[in-house]
């Protein structure tokens, strides 16, 4: 008999029950397998942007105490407004608004409020006992901001801009009313009275920047800060007092700088209702002509708005 044909009727025979063996082998393998388990989950990215279009319309409620030096073709008097007393000495009902519209990663916001506040103060000496001091100021900030993270957990913007502040001043010395002093007033040539008042607006350069947290779901922490003024309306300043008889000017050094700081937390209550709770602070640093403004406006802070 011919040897490869032996070989042959061996090895193929073999080789089928090898192959047969292997494929029962695998098929045992795959009878614990499930097909119909679901497949694994996608891998979510770590940044989800928000929509490409935002608007935001509150309405800001600052309870800003005033406390500092402020004064008017120098004359100068020292408020001290706690917020919690603010309500025993507005003279006009505070109007405030706030706009925020962002488009991809640009932001376009700002606000204003205006706000006039009265009190006393009494003064040591016997000719004058009390002065009284009405204070009117105001503000009006926009900004162009630019998103450096823009998720919707997490926010960050870089922005610049300007203020526009207001200050307008009423002060008024008055005598105590000592009918023993009346003789010596009319030979000094002190009237019972006297009258300082004026108004300025300026306008400052703003850097700064912002930034929201979610915390959970509908909570988030927010906070902002900014830097203005850099002297761009700094001059000359002066502040006047008695010499003798003779009311006298004295220059002084001029500034102008400001600083604000605020945050807190913030509820989004419903789709497109939301509110902010939290505190601010803005502090002023300008003295130019006669016009000082070297006020702290301190306090609590409550918004409420509406965003599509």
């Amino acid at each position: 008999m011919d040897k490869s044909k032996s070989i042959n009727r061996f090895v193929c025979p073999a080789a089928v029950a090898g192959i047969l063996l292997s494929a029962s082998i695998a098929l045992a393998g795959t009878e614990n397998y499930d097909y119909k388990a679901a497949p694994p989950p996608e891998v979510q990215p770590s940044c989800e942007t928000p929509g490409p279009f935002e608007i935001r319309i509150g309405v800001p409620g600052w309870l800003a105490g005033i406390s500092g030096d402020s004064g008017v073709k120098g004359v100068v008097s020292s408020p001290d407004v706690s917020f919690d007393k603010l309500f025993n000495h507005l003279t006009h009902v505070p109007i405030v608004l706030s706009i925020d519209v962002r488009y991809q990663r640009w932001e376009l916001f700002g606000d204003g409020q205006y706000m006039e506040v009265g009190t006393s103060a009494a003064l040591p000496g016997l000719l004058f006992t009390t002065a009284n001091l009405h204070i009117k100021s105001g503000l009006a900030e926009g900004f162009l901001g630019y998103r450096l993270i823009n998720c919707s957990k997490a926010a960050l913007s870089l922005f610049a801009g300007a203020r526009y502040s207001y200050l307008g001043g009423d002060f008024s010395l008055v005598n105590n009313g000592d009918a023993r002093l009346v003789i010596l007033r009319q030979l000094l040539g002190i009237r019972n009275k006297l009258n300082f008042s004026g108004s300025t607006g300026w306008v400052d350069p703003v850097l700064g920047a912002r930034g929201k947290v979610k915390l959970w779901k509908a909570i988030s922490l927010y906070a902002e800060g900014d830097v203005g003024g850099f002297e761009a309306n700094s001059g000359s300043a002066f502040q006047v007092h008695r010499k003798g008889l003779t009311i006298v000017k004295t220059p002084i050094s001029s500034s102008d700088w400001s600083y604000q700081v605020q945050g807190g937390i913030e509820f989004q209550l419903t789709r497109n209702m939301w509110t902010q709770l939290g505190w601010r602070y803005l502090k002023y640093d300008y003295v130019s002509a006669g016009f000082t403004n070297k006020t702290e406006m301190n306090g609590p802070f409550v918004q409420g708005g509406i965003n599509f």
